[in-house]
Order: C-alpha cells, then structure tokens, then sequence
C-alpha cells in the first residue's frame, strides 16, 4: 500500500481553527442526542407505568432491549466502520435511532415500543462507538485528549438535560413527546452531517489514496486560512494488517486486553451506581421528591467530571489521570456507605460522581479509541465496548443482590474491586498516548516503550 499522502502527519500539524469546530460540533451534537436518548428511559418508564401503558416486567424488557442493541451496534458499527468508511456508519447509525424514536413515539402498545427500542439501541451504541474514533483520527495529538473530552462532555450533558426537559415537556405533552425530541433532533444532525468529510487516514489505510490525497488538499487549505503551514513530520512505518487476527497477537491484545477491562469497570459503575441513586436515596429514607432532586444534583457532576478529564488528559497524561481518579473514586467510595446526613449525603455523591464522569470521559472519549490502529480502530473499539454493553446486562441482577445481602456497602464494594483491578490493568499493559501520534503508537509492545517526555 502507498504510504505517499502521510495523512496522519499533516493532520496533525494543522492549526486547530474553524475546520476542527465543525467537526466537533457535528459529531458532538450527534453524540449529545446520543445521551439523550440513552437517558429517555428514566424519564418515561415511571409515566408509562403509572398510566398503565407498561407493567414493571415490560419496562425491565425496555431496558434489557437498549442494553442488548447497544451491545450488537458496538459490535456491528466495527465491522462497517473498517469496511465501509467512518462517514457512512456515522451517518448510518444516527439516521437508525432517529427514525426508531420517531416510530417509538406513536406506539401502540408497550411490546411496539420495546422493539423500538431495540432498533435505537444498536444506532446508539454504534454512535458511541464511530463518534469518537472519527473525533480521533482528526484531532491534531497536542491537543487531542481536550477535544475528545469535550465530546464525552457532549454524551454525559444528555443525562441531566433529558431531566430537565423531561420535567417540563411530560407533564404538558406526555411521555411521547421525549422520543419526538430525540428523533426530530437526530434527524436534524444526520442532514447537517451530510457536509462532513471521510477520515483521509481511513482513505489511506484502506489503499484510497487518490481520494485521501484530494480530501487532504481541501483540508489543509481550509485550515490554513491562507497562511503557511508547518511541514508534517516524516511518513511513519507501514500500517498494521487489518487482519482480526491482529487484536487478538502482540502488540493490540495486551490493549484490548486493557480496553475490556476499563469498560466492563466504567459501564459497571455507570449502571450499578449512578443510575441506581435514586433507589439508593429512597432505601436511605428519603421522600421520592427528595430523591430526585438529589439525583439531578448527581447528574450535574456528569458535564463537570467530564470537562475535569477533558482539561486533564492532555495535561497529566492518560494513565496519570485514569489511575488518579479511579484513587479518588475508592476513597470516596468507602466514605459514601457510611454517611446517612441528608446535607453530607448528596455532598458526598456529587463528589463521588464527579471522578467517575472523569474516567467515563478518559476511557470511552479519549483512551480506548486511541489505542488501535486505523485499521482496525472501529473494529477493536467495537469488541471492547461489546464485552463493556454486556456487563450492564448482568449488572442490575449484581446490584440488587449485593443491596439486599450487604446494603450500599455492598454494592459500593463490588465497585471498589473492579476499579482496583483497572488501577493495576491501565498501569501494567496500558501505554501513554499524550502529545503522541496515532500511528507513531502502532508498534509500541509495552510500557516501557515510552519515551518519557517533559512536562
């Protein structure tokens, strides 16, 4: 394959401008509708139920059905992504969940819209997956932990905007109008995308050189804004074969390896703590009003953890930050079970979700798209954020037996072992990629390949 276009290297001494805007704001709006229909679902099974639309074995259905098609799209936006190109599945994949919320808010009856939302589930979790690796094969590698944070703030803002929104729209509207929202702005953001361009270092590593080449000229002329550029970096070493059988040989497995483990421990606290809190706040005595309002005050420390890990990766590393705010989160951790205070409790919880919104950033915006070659980025990607959907599937059944055996402690605790285990996984087999090129990290077998580089 022709390595002529040394795409990777001119995107990366681009100067961030109006160019890199845009494609931050196309992807992250997609990604913010993205959360917000994750979320749809805590703002509308209380309704259905209450109006007897749903029972509770229909709505535990409904979130076992987001769950499994987020799973298959992890899984299938790899393939397609790799084979078919970054612009297509993105496009693809919000076009999906935007015509199935859509569809989802004229259901007829409960069974109609869980199979909507299965249909939602699999563009959603294919979103997640392709927006993030296109944010990182554009991003030039000074600065793109910041940018790729900035888009996970994007995905966690759905969570206390879909409750705030849902707050006002319900009551007067219903529990449809949610899933009009979402599908009418997905929609909305699939048109505008239409304007976005292929990833030129996919056109490369697929051999579409001409085309990359084309798409390179164009882009350095609209960044550029007319003055000089710097001259790119040297041509890197020839791209890893994107046979599968690569993840799973040296150097992807140990990173897949990681990848799995860090989403299996972040899907885990996401889904058997935060979205648990609620309950949590009830079995600790307090009125259903209080609990919500406590819950929206956790929510907040979603955008904000986010932005914290955003701001940080660039600056402290990847590894630095992942390891610190896993530290923070056990500390916090073993102080939350032991506080029954109404003012300390929502205290502690906010600066308990704080640091986990820090490595939801780290590890689904920035890390884990980082660690695999362009090759096969959307596919290894894909794998690890499967096996990270699939542990939400038994989640719920671990939380709720832990809650009855050992109380908040309990649960707290099974949180506290998986984070324990990253800790020594992300230092062990996990590399650093601050202010390094992908494909500078192909090739890199261990940790102490890196070369230690001053602050």
């Amino acid at each position: 394959m022709s390595t002529s276009v040394n795409a990777g290297s001119r995107l990366d001494r681009l100067p961030i401008g109006p160019f890199h805007r845009r494609i931050m704001i196309l992807i992250g709006i997609g990604m913010f509708f993205d959360g917000f229909d994750i979320y749809i679902a805590g703002t509308v099974l209380g309704v259905t139920l209450k109006t007897g639309f749903s029972t509770l074995a229909q709505n535990a259905a409904f979130i076992s059905a987001t769950f499994v098609g987020m799973m298959l799209g992890s899984f299938g936006t790899g393939f397609l992504g790799d084979r078919y190109g970054r612009r297509f599945t993105y496009q693809f994949n919000l076009l999906l969940f935007g015509i199935a919320s859509l569809a989802a808010a004229f259901a007829p009856n409960m069974a109609f819209l869980i199979a909507c939302r299965f249909v939602m589930g699999v563009g959603l979790g294919a979103e997640n997956v392709v927006g993030y690796s296109t944010m990182t094969e554009f991003v030039p590698a000074r600065s793109r932990g910041k940018w790729l944070g900035f888009t996970a703030v994007c995905v966690v803002t759905g969570l206390p905007i879909a409750l705030l929104v849902a707050s006002v729209v319900v009551p007067q509207f219903g529990w449809r109008a949610m899933f009009v929202l979402g599908g009418v702005g997905a929609l909305i953001v699939w048109y505008l995308r239409k304007s976005l361009p292929e990833s030129p270092r996919w056109l490369e590593a697929v051999g579409r050189t001409a085309e990359a080449e084309a798409l390179m000229q164009a882009i350095e002329k609209e960044a550029s804004q007319g003055q000089p550029l710097p001259a790119p970096a040297a041509a890197t070493p020839a791209p890893v074969s994107p046979d599968l059988a690569t993840l799973f040989a040296a150097p992807l497995l140990s990173r897949m390896i990681v990848g799995a483990v860090c989403l299996i421990t972040i899907n885990t606290l996401l889904y058997g703590f935060v979205t648990w809190l609620p309950v949590f706040f009830i079995k600790q005595g307090l009125s259903v009003a209080t609990s919500f309002g406590y819950s929206l005050l956790m929510a907040l420390g979603a955008p904000i953890g986010s932005a914290i890990g955003a701001l940080t990766a660039d600056r402290w590393g990847r590894k630095p930050t992942i390891i610190g705010a896993s530290l923070i989160s056990i500390i916090l951790g073993v102080i939350y079970p032991m506080i029954s205070d109404p003012f300390l409790l929502p205290a502690v919880g906010f600066a308990l979700t704080v640091p986990i919104y820090v490595l939801v950033a780290l590890l689904f915006g920035i890390y884990i798209p980082e660690l695999f070659p362009t090759e096969v980025r959307l596919r290894a990607s894909g794998i690890v954020n499967t096996l990270g959907r699939g542990a939400t599937i038994v989640t719920p059944f671990l939380v709720v037996m832990l809650f009855e055996a050992r109380g908040v402690a309990g649960v707290m605790a099974l949180m506290i072992g998986l984070l324990v285990v990253q800790i020594i996984t992300v230092w062990a087999l996990g590399i650093e990629p601050r202010h390094r090129s992908l494909e500078e990290l192909k090739g890199e077998e261990s940790p102490s390949a890196i070369p230690q580089e001053a602050s």
